[in-house]
């Protein structure tokens, strides 16, 4: 199940989650950091994700950040878009954003 996010209700959705993960690429490969993302301007901001996750953007700008629930059963936000690294931060302009509940849920939870 998926619930499309309006890209202006990102920041307020977000708040309703704590750490995530930054997915980049490099070379056909996904490297996922844990981070904190805040809004900033329309965009998200990640602070200081490592090398890494900078240098992968700036080879490919495609990026999404994955927030699992905060407790079992609940959803997932997932939000994907273009990021740029300034300086040791990445900042994201968002594209497109979802809630999703994986297919049958968290082990005992009741997913309606």
């Amino acid at each position: 199940m998926s619930i499309p996010v309006d890209l202006a209700d990102v920041p307020k959705t977000l708040e309703d989650f704590d750490r995530g993960y930054l997915l980049t690429t490099t070379d056909g490969r996904v490297k996922a950091v844990s981070v904190r993302a805040v809004p900033a301007d329309g965009a998200l901001r990640v602070a200081n994700p490592g090398r890494g996750s900078v240098a992968n953007v700036g080879a490919n700008p495609t990026a999404t950040l994955l927030f699992p629930p905060a407790e079992s059963g609940g959803l997932t936000l997932l939000v994907d878009g273009s990021a740029v690294a300034e300086g040791d931060d990445v900042v994201m302009t968002p594209s497109s954003a979802i809630l999703h509940r994986s297919v049958g849920g968290a082990v005992g939870a009741v997913v309606p």
